[in-house]
C-alpha cells in the first residue's frame, strides 16, 4: 500500500477518490485496487480558490515503480499500523471490577473490559441517554434542574449535550485514537470522523451511539446501572476494598478491589469524599469566562470567503497574550450551535455549547476565556470567605450580595471553591436565567437594555443582564482586551452587538487525582480517569484516557470468570 501526502482537489471537483488518485499518480483508473481516505481538510488560505486537501492509503498495481518514479513527490510507503491490546495479566482479581461514570472515558473502559470477558459493573449516578434527554428539555422549558440527571450527569457525560468535537491534539503513534473513532463509527456515526480533520458527531446522533456502546458492554457481558451514585469509598490499609452505593434512596455496600474512577469534571461532592479520604490528589489550572455569539454567516464569509455557502459550517480557533500576561483563547467552538444552561447544582448557572450534526444554527458560539491558576482562585476564595472586611470593597473584585456558597474547606479544591463562586454570582444575577450582555455594553461596564442585528440562540430561559460583574475584574479586563485583539484576526470579532453569556466554568476539571504509570492511585485499586480526573480533554481524549485504562486493568489481571 502507498501513501499520498497531498492530494489536493477544488470544492467542485467532481472526479471520484479513484480517479483522483489516479490523475496524482498519472496512471489509468483500472490500475487502482482499492482506496482509503486517511485524512481530510480544507486550506481556505486562498479565498479564490479554496481546496480539499486528502491524504490517500492506495492499493495499486506496480507500487514499487509508483514509490520511485513519485517518491519525491509526496508519495510513500503506507506505515504499517494498527491498534493493539496487550495480553491477559496473572494476578488474581476478587472481584468484577467497577467502572463509577458513563461519559466516554468510562463507557471506553467498560467497552474494552467487556469485550476481553472482564464483565464489568459500569456505575451511572445520572440517568439513561434518552430519559436525561427529556430531563434536560424540560429544564431549558422552565422546570425544575435535576441535581442528577442534567446536561453534566448522566449516559455519555457531559460530551452528550455538546458539538460531539473529536478532533485532540494528542498525538496518535499507537492508534488509539483511530480505534476510538473507528468505534464510534461501528456504533452509529457518519464514516467521515475517522478522516476529517475536524471530526464531530453532533449532539443529536451521538446519543444514538451511546445507546448502541451501552447496549453492546451489556452483550459481552457487562452490567450499566443508571441512578446509581457512589457516595464513599471503603478504604483498608491504602487499598480499596468497597464502595458505598445508593441507588432509589437505599445505600448499598459493594466488594470492589478494582475501580476505574471516571466521574467527569462535575462530580463536585465526589471530589470532597476523595479529598476527605485521604486520596492523594492536586490543584490545577483551568480556564473560565462567556460564550460568545456571532452569526455564523459572519464566520463563514471571514474563514472562507465567497465560496462559504459550498462548504461546512466554519470553525474557528483564536488566542492572545493581553498586556496583563494572561492568555486568553475560543474554546469548544460550536459552528451553527446553541449556547446551553448546563448547570448541574440548585442555585447555580454555568452554561455551554453544542451544534446538532447539521450545524445549521443561524450562531457561532464559542467560550472566550483566560486560564487562572491554583494561586489565582485560592486568593480569589479568601477574599470571598472575607467580603465583609472594609477593604474588600477596594479589592480587584466588586462586592456584591451576601448569598451562601457551598465551600469546601480543603485547600487543594480550591478551583472547584472559584468555580461555584462565580456560578452563584451568575445565577443572582437573574435568578437562573441565563445573563446576555452585548460586547460593546460589556466594554462600556453597562447593563444592556437591548439586542442590535444579532439575537441569542440559547436553550433555557436568559435575558440582558451585566456579565462582566460575574468574574474578578483582571480577568474581565483581560477577556476585553483579547476579543479586541481577536476582532484583528476574524473580521466583526469584536463588533460591538456580538453577545457574551454567561459564565463559562467547566472548561476541564479543577483537580488532578494523582496516578502512577500504571493508571493507579496511591490509593491501590483506584484508577483515576478520563477529564474529571485531569487527564483529558474532551470526548476523544477522555475515551483514550478509558482505553488506556482498561489495557492496564487487563495487562495486569486474569479474567474473572466464575465471580458472581
Amino acid at each position: 500500500m502507498i501513501r499520498i501526502l497531498q492530494c489536493k482537489c477544488g470544492i467542485d471537483d467532481k472526479r471520484t477518490m479513484e480517479q483522483l488518485a489516479a490523475d496524482y499518480l498519472k496512471i489509468p483508473v483500472k490500475e487502482i485496487r482499492q482506496i482509503h481516505i486517511r485524512k481530510r481538510s480544507i486550506d481556505a488560505r486562498k479565498k479564490q480558490d479554496i481546496l480539499y486537501v486528502y491524504c490517500l492509503d492506495v492499493v495499486a498495481n506496480k507500487e514499487k515503480d509508483l514509490l520511485k518514479r513519485l517518491g519525491k513527490k509526496g508519495v510513500v510507503a503506507a506505515p504499517q499500523m494498527g491498534y493493539r491490546f496487550p495480553a491477559e495479566g496473572m494476578e488474581p482479581l476478587a472481584h468484577r471490577p467497577v467502572v463509577v461514570g458513563a461519559g466516554p472515558a468510562g463507557l471506553f473502559a467498560a467497552l474494552e473490559l467487556a469485550r476481553k470477558g472482564y464483565r464489568p459493573i459500569l456505575l451511572e449516578r445520572g440517568q439513561d441517554v434518552d430519559t436525561r434527554g427529556k430531563d434536560v428539555e424540560a429544564f431549558w422549558q422552565g422546570g425544575a434542574l435535576d441535581p442528577e440527571s442534567n446536561v453534566q450527569f448522566g449516559e455519555g457525560g457531559a460530551g452528550t449535550f455538546s458539538d460531539g468535537k473529536l478532533n485532540t491534539m494528542v498525538k496518535d503513534p499507537t492508534g488509539r485514537i483511530r480505534r476510538v473513532l473507528e468505534t464510534f463509527v461501528q456504533y452509529g456515526a457518519d464514516p467521515s470522523i475517522v478522516y476529517d480533520n475536524k471530526p464531530h458527531i453532533g449532539t443529536d446522533h451521538l446519543r444514538l451511539v451511546i445507546r448502541n456502546l451501552r447496549e453492546q458492554i451489556r452483550q459481552f457481558g457487562g452490567e450499566v446501572r443508571f441512578g446509581c451514585k457512589v457516595t464513599d469509598f471503603e478504604i483498608q490499609d491504602g487499598q480499596l476494598i468497597g464502595l458505598l452505593v445508593e441507588q432509589s434512596g437505599v445505600l448499598q455496600r459493594m466488594d470492589c478491589s478494582v475501580c476505574v474512577l471516571a466521574i467527569g469534571h462535575s462530580a463536585r461532592d465526589t471530589f470532597e469524599r476523595l479529598a476527605n479520604k485521604g486520596v492523594p490528589m492536586e490543584a490545577k489550572a483551568f480556564a473560565v469566562g462567556f460564550r460568545m455569539e456571532h452569526p455564523q454567516s459572519m464566520i463563514q464569509e471571514s474563514q472562507y470567503g465567497v465560496s462559504a455557502h459550498k462548504l461546512p459550517a466554519a470553525p474557528y480557533k483564536v488566542t492572545a497574550q493581553t498586556s496583563s500576561g494572561r492568555g486568553v483563547y475560543s474554546f469548544c467552538m460550536c459552528p451553527g450551535g446553541k449556547v446551553v444552561n448546563a448547570s448541574s447544582e440548585v442555585g447555580y448557572l454555568a452554561v455551554n455549547g453544542m451544534s446538532y450534526h447539521a450545524r445549521d444554527g443561524k450562531n457561532a458560539n464559542s467560550a472566550i476565556v483566560v486560564t487562572v491558576n491554583p494561586t489565582d482562585m485560592a486568593w480569589w476564595c479568601e477574599q470571598w470567605k472575607q467580603r465583609e472586611r472594609s477593604d474588600f470593597a477596594q479589592s480587584s473584585w466588586a462586592p456584591m450580595s451576601t448569598f451562601d456558597v457551598m465551600m469546601s474547606d480543603h485547600p487543594v479544591l480550591a478551583g472547584m471553591n472559584f468555580q461555584r463562586i462565580i456560578e452563584k454570582r451568575a445565577y443572582e444575577q437573574m435568578q437562573g436565567k441565563v445573563p446576555v450582555q452585548l460586547y460593546g455594553d460589556y466594554c462600556q461596564h453597562t447593563s444592556s437594555t437591548g439586542y442590535g442585528d444579532l439575537t441569542p440562540d440559547i436553550c433555557g430561559a436568559y435575558g440582558l443582564g451585566q456579565v462582566r460583574d460575574i468574574l474578578p475584574a483582571e480577568l474581565g479586563d483581560a477577556i476585553e482586551e483579547g476579543i479586541h485583539m481577536f476582532g484583528g484576526q476574524i473580521r466583526g470579532f469584536d463588533r460591538e452587538d456580538a453577545l457574551l453569556s454567561g459564565v463559562e466554568s467547566r472548561t476541564s476539571s479543577p483537580v488532578r487525582i494523582l496516578r502512577n504509570e500504571n493508571m493507579e492511585s496511591p490509593i491501590l485499586g483506584l484508577y483515576p480517569c478520563g477529564e474529571g480526573a485531569g487527564y483529558a480533554g474532551g470526548i476523544t481524549s477522555a475515551a483514550v484516557d478509558g482505553l488506556k485504562m482498561a489495557e492496564a486493568i487487563v495487562a495486569r489481571f486474569a479474567r474473572p470468570t466464575m465471580l458472581g
